[in-house]
């Protein structure tokens, strides 16, 4: 099944060394904004790899770090992606399970740990498919990188209570990276798919949802009540959920419905309940295909809230959108997709399934800048209330394949 170089590659993919790296960096606390120890660890594994490393100071204490192979020159250069920043801090009260801290456990062959699943874990199986390549003395024609990004998890700056580091996510490390000179032919990006190779996922558009009334003590309001804005705020939720309804159908995509979520309510103040509040805010996550493009996703939530302000004229209703990150897709026949198909084969005996999913990803970035990607990684099954986990016999196979891959793809001279 294996050429005699293949097998050569794949004899230096070390069980141990790949348990002992996902243990180091879920050990390595890295919420988003805080990524600058991990980037440190990243940049010191590339090194010792004899790999040439760039730094990418995205903004103080945050870096992207880049890690170059380099070919000959007569091949297409394939990178491998992935953020460095874990979708939780650990700390959190409500997040029990052993996979939503940064301590590693492992169990009946099973690693734990904050990060592990999004996405370290890829980060793991792309150093050491690299290493093995490197280790049985390839040479290559097409360059091979390695990029650990920041700021990639779905969150952002709103307003003034939410700003700083730890809100600057949604693409942000890879939007640098490419703009500051980092272009590969093609991507592979190792978010938790299960092994699947995702073909397309949606975008996303936040939008905030306003509505007005008087401040007034609750012992002057009596007759004045409908008039309170969380009161009003109703009249708009039973609306955006007649219209999500709709969007279900409009924004279908694969095998997959479109979706809105509220993700957040907002009014008054607990700590004064004797208060009308004068304003209260909706905020959707409205998840938009690749085959719709954001401005007519925008205009789609606008004509939404121009028919509530012209049904409710004295509500004082208005809108924002502040997120926009398209969905991305790509061909079954690019040859990457091929390659993975036949490396995943070898490895497993099977052809990989093929997914579309309602979460985006770094994607959404590179395909803007030409850089064709597919989202390919590991993950062992859906996140419980244990948290995020992957069999070890997932990154073995998928280091494995990642390691035939760079031999499909960027042709050993």
């Amino acid at each position: 099944m294996f050429s005699e170089l293949e097998q050569k590659v794949l004899s230096h993919i070390d069980q141990e060394s790949i348990i002992q790296m996902s243990k180091d960096v879920i050990s390595i606390s890295s919420p988003t904004g805080k990524e600058l120890e991990i980037g440190l660890y990243m940049k010191k594994t590339f090194k010792e790899m004899g790999l040439s490393v760039s730094w990418q100071e995205v903004e103080e204490g945050r870096a992207n770090v880049i890690a170059m192979f380099e070919g000959s020159g007569d091949g297409k250069s394939l990178m491998f992606n992935g953020h460095m920043d874990t979708s939780y801090t650990g700390h959190e009260s409500h997040l029990t399970g052993i996979g939503y801290k940064p301590y590693p456990v492992i169990k009946d062959d099973v690693i734990y740990g904050l990060g592990i699943y999004n996405m370290k874990g890829a980060l793991v199986c792309y150093t050491h498919a690299l290493k093995a390549v490197i280790a049985a003395g390839v040479k290559l024609s097409g360059d091979v990188m390695i990029a650990a990004v920041v700021g990639e998890i779905e969150k952002t700056q709103w307003g003034d209570e939410f700003v700083g580091k730890e809100y600057r996510g949604y693409g942000a490390g890879a939007h640098y990276m490419v703009s500051h000179g980092i272009v590969p032919d093609m991507c592979i990006l190792g978010e938790p798919t299960d092994m699947k190779v995702v073909l397309g996922h949606y975008g996303s558009l936040w939008a905030r949802i306003s509505t007005r009334g008087p401040f007034m003590h609750t012992g002057f309001s009596m007759g004045r009540q409908h008039e309170n804005s969380i009161r009003r705020m109703r009249d708009v939720i039973d609306a955006v959920l007649a219209w999500s309804s709709e969007w279900e159908t409009k924004a279908a995509y694969g095998n997959k419905k479109g979706i809105v979520n509220m993700g957040g309510v907002k009014g008054g103040w607990a700590w004064r309940a004797s208060r009308t509040p004068e304003r209260c805010d909706l905020y959707l996550d409205v998840r938009v295909p690749p085959t719709i493009s954001m401005s007519k996703a925008r205009r789609e939530v606008g004509n939404l809230v121009r028919c509530l302000q012209e049904q409710h004229p004295d509500y004082g209703i208005d809108f924002e959108t502040y997120v926009s990150s398209p969905g991305a897709e790509i061909s079954e026949k690019h040859e990457m997709v091929q390659a993975i198909d036949k490396c995943h084969k070898k490895v497993t005996g099977s052809l990989p399934e093929r997914d579309t999913v309602l979460w985006g990803s770094d994607a959404s970035v590179m395909t803007r800048y030409g850089i064709e990607t597919v989202n390919y990684g590991p993950s062992s099954g859906e996140r419980k209330a244990e948290g995020e986990k992957v069999a070890i016999k997932t990154l073995m196979d998928i280091t494995r394949v990642y390691a035939l891959a760079i031999l499909e793809i960027c042709n050993p001279v």
